[in-house]
């Protein structure tokens, strides 16, 4: 499969969204406390999943020196702003799923957009169609867990 250069642009955004949602992920589990170590598999599942996504993302691009393998510049700003609401007091299970819905919303509204800019060849369509299903069913389950917490 030959990929352009706008293909293997929209891939690498995949990319670096799916690690920056390991890395929120992770942090998220850094801050669990005991109450919600029922939440430490379903993050962890996720991380593993947006790893997976990763790996399988990358072998889209036809030159492996293009492969972005970092986080992007609104990833680490998502990151930070956890960080500076844990120390206000935004620990608690419905914060911690509110958060995680909003990284959902993200990595969704990304595979959206890369689904419906056409750019992607049609090798990479179905590979971005299955994992956005998976993402889609992810973000229904943390908005379940947060609407149950909430109430």
């Amino acid at each position: 499969m030959a990929t352009t250069e706008k293909a293997t642009a929209l891939i690498n955004d995949l990319i670096e969204i799916n690690n920056d949602r390991v890395a929120g992920f992770e942090k998220a589990l850094e801050d669990i406390e005991e109450e919600n170590l029922d939440l430490k598999a379903v993050f962890q599942g996720y991380a593993r999943q947006s790893r997976q996504n990763a790996l399988e993302l990358a072998a889209l691009v036809d030159d492996p020196q293009q492969v972005e393998t970092g986080e992007s510049v609104s990833g680490t700003l998502h990151r930070a702003w956890i960080d500076v609401k844990s120390l206000f007091g935004g620990s608690d299970r419905a914060s911690i799923l509110s958060e995680a819905e909003r990284g959902e919303d993200a990595i969704k509204k990304a595979y959206r957009d890369a689904l419906a800019s056409g750019d992607l060849p049609a090798g990479a369509l179905g590979t971005v169609t299955s994992q956005a299903e998976k993402i889609n069913a992810a973000h229904d389950e943390v908005k379940a867990l947060r609407d149950a917490a909430k109430a």
